[in-house]
């Protein structure tokens, strides 16, 4: 199974391919045949209950895909922040606080599409994707909060909070399985999902209006609770991939690779319900 999250994509840590490629090559050099647990650095030897091989110092934790994801998170809270308390609350000035945030999420874009075209993870690469994000989160948000739906933006958050807790405790108890069928199904939506957007938007660019209406009235909320579960699917799919990552014994390098999808799907929900709560108070 490889997620559908991009930054996972090209990476192999899972259970349904064997374990993560390099570290399982590592293992297969030193030979199975004298040591039957090679392949599986946490495995005890049932005679002894010590671990049968070395565990490397340098593998995947979860302490490290926590501290990654906070950075992460974190830089993206602060330049999200910034932009909200720097730009000016006026109304003749709202077109170009939506131009700083189309550039904002462009260099943003860039960025995550070199991380994700890269054979090993970049910190700087993720935390400058983090860092523009958050002008781009912050922009819209100031101006959705201002201008739109006030109050929006604090349910939006308080949302997204409890969309991860909820995911988390369910997939830890294990009523979300993440199998090969779930991937492709949630794969196929969210490609369905994405090109009902665009078609929206491209026929609100050239037609004027809200395009197909995907994004307004009442098939707006409908898209709008699709787009959360696709989102809720998502941070399965991740949570997947960091059990495995740390399982099957990745490095700890791809720690940030765990952040960086972490956060683009967080990114995701958080948009989604945004648009939602917007559009339930009545001001889409």
């Amino acid at each position: 199974m490889r997620s559908s999250n991009p930054v996972f994509s090209r990476r192999g840590f899972s259970r349904d391919n064997g374990g993560y490629a390099g570290f399982e090559a590592q293992h297969a050099q030193a030979g199975t045949a004298t040591n039957p647990y090679a392949t599986n650095p946490y495995a005890t030897d049932p005679t002894t209950g010590m671990p049968a091989a070395p565990v490397r110092g340098n593998a995947m934790t979860i302490d490290d895909v926590v501290s990654r994801t906070a950075m992460t998170l974190g830089t993206l809270i602060v330049t999200a922040t910034l932009a909200w308390i720097t730009l000016p609350v006026d109304p003749a000035n709202v077109n170009k606080s939506y131009g700083f945030a189309v550039g904002a999420a462009l260099v943003a874009f860039v960025l995550a599409m070199i991380q994700n075209f890269k054979r090993k993870p970049s910190p700087a690469l993720i935390l400058g994707y983090a860092a523009f994000e958050g002008v781009f989160l912050g922009v819209i948000s100031m101006v959705t909060s201002t201008y739109i739906s006030p109050g929006v933006v604090v349910q939006a958050v308080l949302g997204t909070m409890c969309v991860f807790a909820a995911v988390l405790f369910a997939y830890k108890m294990r009523w979300i399985r993440v199998t090969r069928r779930f991937t492709g199904f949630v794969m196929a939506a969210a490609l369905g999902f994405v090109l009902l957007m665009l078609a929206n938007t491209l026929f609100a660019v050239f037609g004027g209006g809200d395009g197909l209406g995907f994004r307004s009235g009442g098939l707006g909320i409908v898209f709008g609770l699709l787009g959360v579960v696709l989102g809720a699917c998502f941070l399965a799919m991740d949570f997947k991939q960091v059990e495995d990552g740390v399982t099957y014994g990745a490095p700890r390098e791809e720690s940030w690779l765990a952040a960086f999808g972490l956060t683009l799907t967080l990114v995701w929900i958080y948009l989604e319900l945004l648009r939602l709560f917007q559009i339930l108070s009545g001001d889409d």
